[in-house]
Parts: structure tokens; sequence; C-alpha cells
């Protein structure tokens, strides 16, 4: 291989990585699409035309590098949680921009406004899409002390990353699947009980969860092979899924019941 190639995939493997990779949520887009119902179903081609979502899904981390303000500063924020070690997210630090939950609610409101127009509320579902997958990578529910695992260096079968783009994407890729590959195996183990079980609308719910699981996957050993991937794989795959199933739910209410309020915000109620 050229060194330049080299370069460039040392490179990419290096960088900081803010989200599932294009991969995950491709993914967790194909999943979605199967769960939608008919309702909501007919709402995103409305809005979306012939772009599915899994195609909707990697959006607002393509517009990354868009040099408006919008992306570089006011969205930044968007993909993450900050939870505390001990806290629940009601105490968490929100930075001013808003975070994942915040904007989770303001798209929500978006897309049910009568009066938003076509472009934003495409944009309100492709950021809906997009969070509640980010919402289900463990990392993205960061305990504010090392910028959910991107500080935390480890090396990849020999290679310098760091414990985020782990989960984001080097897990994903080491299996060599397409994410119509991917989406369609993870669907098939998925079963009618799952889905049942699953359909929680509650981003705190998924936030718990990956706190959860985020506690358990920090490495004693930094240099990471097989045996982590093999440690962490159903872990993994069952995040995924959950995320499908919920984007599916999540836009299935929000279509069916367009006069309600966000999730997040009848939850602090209760």
């Amino acid at each position: 291989m050229p060194k330049c190639l080299l370069a460039l995939c040392a490179l990419a493997i290096a960088s900081p990585a803010y989200a599932w990779g294009p991969v995950g949520h491709r993914v967790t887009g194909a999943i979605a699409d199967r769960n939608l119902s008919g309702v909501a179903r007919a709402n995103v081609q409305l809005l979306l035309g012939a772009e599915d979502l899994a195609e909707a899904a990697t959006w607002p981390d393509d517009m990354k590098s868009d040099p408006a303000d919008f992306w570089q500063k006011q969205a930044s924020p968007w993909h993450y949680v900050t939870v505390r070690e001990g806290a629940a997210y009601a105490s968490a630090d929100t930075p001013p921009e808003g975070d994942a939950m915040t904007a989770l609610d303001r798209f929500t409101a978006m897309l049910r406004d009568p009066a938003a127009s076509m472009d934003d509320k495409r944009l309100a579902l492709r950021f809906i899409v997009h969070i509640i997958g980010d919402l289900h990578q463990p990392l993205h529910a960061g305990g504010g002390n090392d910028r959910g695992g991107n500080d935390l260096k480890v090396t990849w079968f020999g290679r310098s990353t760091n414990l985020h783009s782990i989960w984001d994407s080097a897990m994903i890729e080491q299996r060599s699947l397409s994410y119509s590959e991917l989406a369609d195996w993870l669907s098939r183990a998925i079963t009618p009980q799952d889905v049942i079980a699953w359909n929680d609308r509650n981003p705190d719910a998924w936030i718990r969860e990956s706190i959860k699981l985020r506690k358990t996957i920090y490495p004693s050993d930094p240099a990471l092979s097989w045996d982590y991937a093999y440690q962490h794989r159903l872990e993994l795959d069952d995040r995924l899924q959950r995320a499908g199933i919920r984007i599916a739910a999540y836009l299935n209410w929000v279509f069916e019941h367009p006069q309600a309020q966000s999730t997040s915000q009848n939850a602090k109620r209760k």
C-alpha cells in the first residue's frame, strides 16, 4: 500500500469521532425504516422523497464540514449529553447551545409545527433520526471527564486511536459488512418480543441504558483487539438494534399524535 494511503488510513483511525460512524447510523436508520407505521412512512416520504432513513441518519454528521456558524458552533453539541458519575441527566452540564436532549425537544416541536417550512421539517426529521442513534452510543452519554472517551488513547490491532472511535466505527467496520448487510442480520435477530420491550420513547431511559453500559466498557489494557471485540459485540449489536426500533417508535408517535408534547418534556413532569 502506498505510504500516502497508509498515512490517510492512520489519520482516519486516530481522528476524534463524534457519533456512530456512517455505517452504524445507516444501520439504525435501515432498521427504523422497517418498523415505521403507515402514517409515519407516508410523512417521511412526503418530507424526504426517495431518501430513506438510512441516508437521512448520517446527514447531520455530513454537514459538519459546512463553514456556516450554525454547523460549526450552534449545532456542534447536539450529538451528546453529559451525565457525570453518580448523577442523573437532570443535573447534567448542558452547554449554552443545548445538547442532544434539548435538540431532540426542539426538533420534535419543529416537526409538529404546522407553520414550519418543509425545509425546517426536513432538517428536524434528519436530526431526530441522528440524535436518537447518538443517544444509544454509550460514550455519547459521557461522564464529562474525557470527552466521551475521545481522550482515552488506545490501540486497535496495533494502530493508535481512542475509545470513542472504537465504539463509533472500529468494531462495526471490523466485520467487513455493508450497512445493509449488517442491518439485515440485526433485523432478522429482532423478535416481536424485542420490539414490544424496546418500544420506549423516553430518551431518559435510553440515556440510563447508555450510562449503565458506559461503566463497563473502559478497558484495563489499552491494547485492544479480538478479545475486546468479542467481549462487547453483543452489546454493540443490542444498541444498534434498540436505536433502530426506537427511531421508528419515536417517529410513529410524532406523526400519529401531532399535538402531543415531546417525550422528554412529558417525562420531566411525571
